[in-house]
């Protein structure tokens, strides 16, 4: 994968994250707080904790750092969906966002691309 395609296709994930939070908004009481600064999401919860998901172009990864731990993951380009997965085999993207943001904010909350 070039980096303009990396560029590309981690855009869609983040556009995905914003439109998750405006959608768990208008369905929830959670107040997600989400800002944007280029390649970089910080969504702050009702409770001021935090999760940061950002861009790693050098290595075609997504960082996601939430109060449990920080997690890389990357596009598997074995799958016709393109799931971006943990490099540690801890799960997809949007499942592992949906769990720790869902933690953090003391009930369930969905992530989807």
């Amino acid at each position: 994968m070039t980096d303009l395609e990396f560029l590309d296709r981690a855009e869609l994930v983040l556009k995905a994250v914003e439109a998750s939070c405006d959608r768990i908004n208008d369905q929830t009481s959670a107040d997600i707080d989400n800002q944007r600064v280029g390649g970089m999401i910080t969504l702050v919860f009702s409770n001021k904790s935090q999760i940061v998901i950002n861009l790693q172009k050098p290595l075609h990864e997504i960082w996601l750092a939430a109060r449990c731990g920080g997690f890389h993951f990357r596009q598997d380009q074995d799958q016709d969906q393109g799931q971006w997965l943990d490099t540690k085999g801890q799960g997809e993207f949007f499942a592992s966002l949906s769990r720790y943001a869902s933690d953090q904010a003391g009930f369930t909350l969905m992530f989807s691309p």
